[in-house]
This record gives structure tokens, C-alpha cells and sequence, in this order.
């Protein structure tokens, strides 16, 4: 079961106003969660104390809601409170993550989901950034952009070519031919590869080592952030990379970077290599690690650097759990 909120607000304490707002309301919690009747358990509203003419409640059974429990509760008189203000709790048997719906006025009590937003999250190799950021997305119900499989993906096309990676004009030529899809498949990215799935192929260590030199050509990265760039224009996402706060989202609203010893970090590829069936030792995953992080820093066009209003998180000593309440309770704070 989980639980839907959503909120909606009148201009003025009409019954005419609230019927039609709680339909609205209660019809747009249905169609966004894919909702049929019986999935229904109840339905809880709450009005401020200047709503008195008519019980959502009531509205809800005459908008045609009365197949489940409906309750109505007056909210007590705050002053610094938003006005005109019905709020709502549904209960249902779904699956998937619950969408909130916040409407007309009431889309200000929740900026991170009314709104467009965009989630720039930076950080070296191993830090965690793409699992964080596929957690993040799931609970704000927002896409996760995984830019760095974008690179992969030239990586292995790279490979499949037999091109050198250190030969641009030859990588240039490639990308100008390119076929790269990203996908979302059941909530999860695929990407696609001159029409290919490779979403487990561009995971492969030799691939993710080509990876950070074919990023660092400027022939590669227009191409990729022209796309990732039309991406976030017209979605609320969350970019990981490294230099989505600098760079490729310079002016999204929440910027952090995620960090962690090498030491951490080697020791956290390591398990994910085995956990693929490539057993690689610790020492060589530690050298390459400590490798990439120098090439990143200190390439030409767009090294890794931390955005001047970017957020720093440590994770060396701190869960994945840990790390994504630490940001929520940041974007919360903002909003």
C-alpha cells in the first residue's frame, strides 16, 4: 500500500469552487498513479480554517469517490499558513512509487515536484554517484540521466570500429555517424548503441577505462551535452558525471558533489567487478582509479572540479541511504 499527498487550493470558500477543485484534484491523483476504483482504501482531507462552506469529503462522494472510507478534518487556524488550502491523503494498493500531485497555489509546498527541476550530481570514479542518483530519481520521480554510460557508449563504438581514441579526427568521423538512443524501460535507462542494447556491454572494465579519454575530447562531449542539455530542458532530472554543475547544467538548481577516499572507492569497484564476474585485483583497480582522477582533474575541456555552489559530500563513511537523505534534507532546505 502506499500513500499519495497532494494539495489544491480556491479562491474564495464556495462550495461550487471546492467541488470542482476536489474532483480536479482526486481525478489527476487517479490518472498520474494509474489508479483504478479498487485500488482505493480511503481518502483523508484536511482544509485550513478558512475553508467552511462545504466538506471535501463531501465533494469527493458527489465527484463520484464514494466506492471507499472518505474523512474531512479542519486544520487548526496558523497564521503564516497558505490560504484556501485542501489537503489530501489517499491510500492505495500500488506497486510503484506514489506521484504527489500539488495544484493551482499549492504547487508552491512543493517546488521539487510542481516544478522543473534539475539534479547536478559530480563526483569521481567509484564515488557512487550513479547509484545514488538512480535512487534519487526513483523517489522524486524525476528521469536519472546516466551521462557516463552516454561516454561508455562512444567508448565501445570506439572499439567496434577498431578507432584509437587518441586519434580525434578519426573519433570525430564517428561521432558525426553516431546512432545513440537513451531509453527508459520500465523505469530503469537502456542505452542503445546503432540500435543494439549495450546498457550490460559499456559496463565492462575495458570499456570503462576508454571511457574517461574519449570524454575528453571536445568532438565527443558537444555531441553528448548538445543531447544531454535538450534532455533536461524539458524534464525534471538528475545528471550525474563530472562536470554536470560546471559544465553541462551550470544553471540546474541543486549541485553536489559526491566524493570518497581511493581507497573506498577501489574497494567498492572491486565487489561490483566480482559481482559482474570480473575478478580484478584491488591494487590494479586502486592504481587505475588514482590514474583517472588525474586525467579527469587536469584535462583541457571540462576537468573535474567542484561547481563554486555545489554541496560536498564525503561518502567515505556513510551509507547509500545515509548519502541520499543528506541530499533530500538539503533540497528540502532550498526549497
Amino acid at each position: 500500500m502506499i500513500a499519495i499527498r497532494g494539495a489544491t487550493t480556491i479562491e474564495s470558500d464556495c462550495g461550487g469552487q471546492i467541488k470542482e477543485r476536489v474532483k480536479e484534484l482526486l481525478c489527476e491523483i487517479k490518472a498520474k498513479n494509474g489508479l483504478s476504483d479498487g485500488d482505493f482504501v480511503c481518502i483523508v482531507f484536511t482544509s485550513t480554517a478558512d475553508i467552511r462552506s462545504y466538506y471535501p469529503a463531501k465533494a469527493a462522494r458527489e465527484a463520484g469517490f464514494a466506492f471507499c472510507p472518505l474523512f474531512s478534518a479542519l486544520e487548526p487556524d496558523i497564521e503564516s499558513a497558505l490560504k484556501l488550502c485542501i489537503r489530501v491523503l489517499v491510500f492505495a494498493e500500488c506497486k510503484a512509487p506514489a506521484k504527489h500531485i500539488y495544484l493551482h497555489a499549492a504547487a508552491a509546498l512543493r517546488k521539487d515536484i510542481s516544478q522543473r527541476i534539475n539534479i547536478a550530481l559530480d563526483g569521481p570514479a567509484g564515488s557512487g554517484k550513479s547509484t545514488v542518483a538512480k535512487i534519487l530519481g526513483k523517489k522524486l520521480n524525476i528521469l536519472c540521466l546516466d551521462t557516463g554510460a552516454m561516454y561508455r557508449a562512444c567508448a565501445l563504438k570506439c572499439i567496434k570500429e577498431n578507432v584509437s581514441v587518441f586519434d580525434e579526427p578519426a573519433v570525430a568521423a564517428l561521432m558525426d555517424g553516431i546512432a545513440l538512443e537513451v531509453k527508459y524501460v520500465e523505469g530503469e535507462q537502456r542505452t542503445y548503441l546503432d540500435g543494439q542494447d549495450v546498457s550490460a556491454e559499456i559496463r565492462k572494465p575495458e570499456v570503462s577505462m576508454l571511457a574517461s579519454s574519449v570524454s575528453a575530447l571536445g568532438c565527443v562531449r558537444e555531441k553528448m551535452v548538445a543531447l544531454q542539455r535538450q534532455i533536461a530542458s524539458k524534464t525534471s532530472c538528475i545528471l550525474d558525471g563530472r562536470d554536470i554543475g560546471t559544465n553541462v547544467l551550470p544553471d540546474a538548481q541543486f549541485k553536489f558533489y559526491l566524493t570518497a577516499l581511493p581507497e573506498v572507492r577501489a574497494e567498492r569497484r572491486a565487489k561490483e567487478n566480482l559481482q559482474k564476474g570480473y575478478d580484478i585485483p584491488y591494487g590494479q583497480i586502486l592504481k587505475e582509479i588514482i590514474e583517472r582522477d588525474e586525467r579527469d582533474k587536469n584535462r583541457k575541456i571540462a576537468p573535474l572540479t567542484v561547481a563554486p555552489d555545489a554541496t560536498v559530500i564525503d561518502s567515505s563513511y556513510m551509507t547509500v541511504e545515509e548519502v541520499v537523505a543528506f541530499i533530500e534534507n538539503k533540497m528540502q532546505e532550498k526549497i
